[in-house]
């Protein structure tokens, strides 16, 4: 892409034919010529460096702060742990206040059926039934015993 100032000079000066000449030369070998790569100029050498021999030298002051940081760690989460131990046993006592509800409903129902039977039971006809069925008598008024709470002397004293 040509400037104002290549567009003025083509413009204002003569051109004799070597220097056309010169300039059809120098656009041929300019059109076949390769652009240079970024950084083409710079030569990166490459070492092989090999730290299999090397010991790292310990550090006390390090360990010692390694250790502190994971103990406050650990004192931290068993802090929070704590904080949270009321909420989850009112929680679990919640849910056991609700079984013994349901626990305590099927109880009262089963409570009411017994007392039903209980009575069917108990009942005066029933009794009657179980009676007859068993042939029981009623006794005579002679074999009928009193119990007074009167002494009478029969009894061992001590």
């Amino acid at each position: 892409m040509a400037t104002l100032a290549q567009i003025l000079d083509r413009i204002t000066l003569p051109r004799s034919a070597d220097r056309v000449a010169q300039e059809y030369e120098r656009e041929d070998h300019e059109m076949f010529r390769l652009r240079m790569f970024p950084n083409e100029h710079v030569y990166f050498y490459v070492k092989k460096i090999d730290n299999s021999k090397v010991v790292r030298e310990s550090d006390p002051k390090t360990r010692r702060l390694c250790w502190r940081v994971f103990g406050a760690s650990c004192a931290t989460a068993i802090f929070v742990s704590g904080l949270f131990v009321p909420a989850v046993y009112s929680l679990l006592a919640g849910y056991k206040v609700e079984a013994l509800r349901q626990q305590k409903q099927v109880l009262e129902r089963e409570r009411a059926t017994l007392d039903l039977e209980e009575t069917k039971m108990l009942s005066p006809a029933r009794l009657e039934e179980l009676a007859r069925m068993q042939q029981f008598v009623d006794p005579t008024p002679q074999r009928v015993i009193y119990l007074d709470g009167k002494p009478e002397g029969t009894f061992a004293k001590r």
